[in-house]
């Protein structure tokens, strides 16, 4: 890097003057030199002392290691510079480390994330699909059970006519078998019954009446067992 050439140039240069060599200003670690007196931040009169010695050449003879101070306290002040860049650097990239594996954790994460959405995507759109299969089952169970309710009212309206018919038939025969017993009981059909009879005594004739009406109960109450609402009524009419 810039830092570590403006070092190594310094570090020559103040070799060199330790052993009273100026021959290196010739070179390009004594034109960096002459840069670094530009750029660097020095005192007024430290810049001034190098600038005479780089215009004095070798001619010039430092006193007392003057400029080589001057040289190694420049040294420093870029080693430190360097080490704190260095450090800043370094922990930059334990920055970018530590956040690149977090960031490769949740990518991990959210790559399992899509997998098991993905995965649940798959298994609700079978469900779909089976729902709505379950629907249209239902459905086609829902008109055939409207079909059957529609044909099982119209069963039911045909039962109850046939009911209807059923009941007005039975009492037109209850009503036959009133009038029929109505007529037996008449005085005037027993006196009709009695002429068709070959002379026999009035006595007699009542005797074969009530004998006759007796037989007939005796045989409806050994079919009693069946409940009939006719039978109750002619057993009723032959009691008297």
């Amino acid at each position: 890097s810039e830092h570590k050439t403006n070092i190594a140039a310094l570090s020559k240069a103040t070799a060199a003057l330790e052993k009273g060599a100026t021959g290196f200003l010739q070179t390009s670690a004594g034109a960096k030199l002459r840069q670094l007196t530009v750029e660097m931040e020095l005192s007024a009169a430290d810049r001034d002392i190098l600038s005479a010695f780089l215009a004095g050449g070798s001619s010039y003879v430092p006193q007392s290691g003057q400029i080589t101070g001057i040289l190694k306290q420049m040294q420093d002040t870029m080693e430190a510079d360097l080490a704190e860049m260095t450090a800043t650097e370094e922990a930059s990239i334990n920055n970018f480390e530590e956040l690149s594996a977090a960031k490769t954790k949740e990518i991990e994460a959210n790559g399992a994330a899509i997998e098991s959405k993905t995965e649940r995507h798959g298994q609700v759109g079978l469900e779909i699909v089976t729902l709505k299969e379950e629907l249209d089952d239902t459905s086609k169970a829902l008109v055939d059970d409207q079909k059957f309710l529609a044909d099982l009212d119209k069963n039911c309206a045909t039962k109850k006519q046939e009911w209807e018919e059923r009941s007005r038939t039975r009492a037109d025969e209850l009503l036959a078998i009133a009038d029929t017993i109505k007529l037996l009981n008449d005085d005037d059909a027993l006196e009709l019954f009695k002429q068709t009879l070959p002379s026999p005594s009035l006595l007699q004739t009542k005797t074969t009446v009530r004998a006759v009406r007796q037989k007939a109960l005796e045989v409806l109450r050994a079919a009693r067992g069946r409940s009939d609402p006719r039978m109750d009524l002619v057993m009723l009419a032959l009691s008297g």
